[in-house]
């Protein structure tokens, strides 16, 4: 009797910081890949915002790359909020699964979102719904948050960001970001590359805006 082959499967994890760590997610995927007697023929990283656009996912463009050339069957990801906390996106990397005959499995809650027989699960699918939703409505929660937190410090009279007195020189701010200036030259979009450096988007345009007059002396 011949033997099966192993389900060809991509995990997919996804951190919004350096500070953040992908090893535990990758851990836990990997675990389960094995129990289930599934291969695991890429592990796809990012270290970028849950509100990013599709074409800044990198990790995520890669995924359904192997989807579309029919490497894999099924994507791993800890939880619907490592896929995205911006509804659209959510909803186009599964709908284009789908389309594919790929199921999306996510490990916190143990389900896919197709059956055995390659047809939807529509009570998973109502989960990943809800799921996404919450994702989504968590990271607005969480900017409500600081902005509030922001207008009560201008309130109160304390001054939001770098003290007066302290602006850098272009030359300075290339010395002081220099990760900056790396990210945006290999081609990352300003949201992209603060979101990994973790600096505001401002600082961001300016140092490419200090780089482009460069490039063109």
């Amino acid at each position: 009797m011949q033997a099966t082959s192993p389900v060809p499967v991509a995990i997919l994890v996804r951190v919004s910081t350096t500070k953040q760590e992908t090893t535990r997610q990758i851990t836990e995927l990997r675990s389960h890949a094995e129990k289930a007697g599934w291969e695991v023929i890429a592990v796809c990283e990012e270290v970028i915002s849950g509100a990013a656009d599709s074409n800044e996912r990198r990790g995520m463009a890669q995924v359904l790359e192997l989807a579309r050339q029919g490497k894999i069957r099924k994507v791993l990801v800890h939880e619907v909020s490592r896929i995205a906390r911006k509804n659209s996106i959510a909803h186009g990397f599964l709908e284009e699964l789908t389309d594919l005959g790929v199921s999306l499995y996510w490990h916190s809650q143990g389900v896919e979102t197709l059956l055995p027989s390659g047809k939807r699960n529509p009570a998973v699918g109502f989960m990943f719904s809800l799921l996404a939703e919450m994702a989504q409505a968590e990271r607005e929660t969480l900017r409500e948050r600081i902005l509030s937190g922001m207008a009560q410090a201008r309130k109160e009279g304390r001054r939001i960001g770098r003290p007066r007195g302290t602006v850098l020189s272009g030359d300075q701010l290339l010395k002081k970001y220099p990760r900056v200036v790396r990210l945006l030259r290999e081609g990352h979009s300003v949201r992209n590359t603060a979101s990994i450096s973790e600096v505001s988007t401002n600082t961001v345009q300016k140092i490419r805006s200090i780089t482009c007059s460069l490039s063109r002396a």
